[in-house]
């Protein structure tokens, strides 16, 4: 399976209040089957009526935090991407709260790429979060300054070694019927 194929013909959820940003998108993963929201109303309906394999979710302007519940809650791979909720503390939520991954809007170029990789390995079961810090661990560190991570040392510390956060992954594997349906 190739980096191009892997998204191709996959039902993807992109909520962004912004219409360029969702055109854009809608451009870079053409193989894809996209379907877009700009509100959180319509966004909320779509994720509780509709089957998706991925959701892509902007965090301002759409009460992307709560999206991303509502997505886990119903067993949707959830990425955060975001310009201006770029904080060390929404990327800390995200992964509390289940996200597979957060993504700066400044990493838009390569999004057909970066989730083609992320949905391969969320698929193999292989933690989505050591290859986001391995892909873009140096953007995050020039973007929140050094020592970023010692607000919320013990965290990091155990993310590190572990790439598992017990409560956000224990919550994604709730809601999957896979695992479910195995009585794990």
């Amino acid at each position: 399976m190739t980096i191009d194929s892997v998204l191709r013909g996959k039902r993807i959820l992109v909520v962004d209040d912004e219409e360029d940003i969702l055109a854009t998108i809608e451009d870079l993963l053409a193989g894809a089957h996209i379907v877009t929201a700009r509100d959180y109303e319509t966004a909320s309906r779509k994720i509780q009526e509709e089957s998706f394999d991925l959701a892509v979710l902007d965090i301002m302007g759409v009460n992307g935090l709560q999206l991303l519940e509502e997505a886990v809650a119903r067993g949707i791979p959830t990425v955060m991407l975001t310009a201006h909720a770029i904080r060390p503390e929404t990327l800390l939520e995200s992964i509390r709260k289940g996200a597979i991954s957060y993504l700066p809007k400044e990493t838009l170029s390569q999004l057909d790429t970066l989730l083609s990789e992320l949905f391969s390995a969320h698929e193999r079961g292989e933690p989505t979060w050591k290859l986001l810090f391995e892909r873009l661990g140096d953007f995050f560190d020039q973007r929140f300054g050094p020592g970023w991570k010692d607000k919320d040392g013990e965290f990091w510390s155990s993310f590190s070694r572990t790439y598992q956060i017990s409560r956000g992954i224990q919550e994604r594997l709730r809601q999957d019927p896979r695992v479910r349906e195995r009585g794990i």
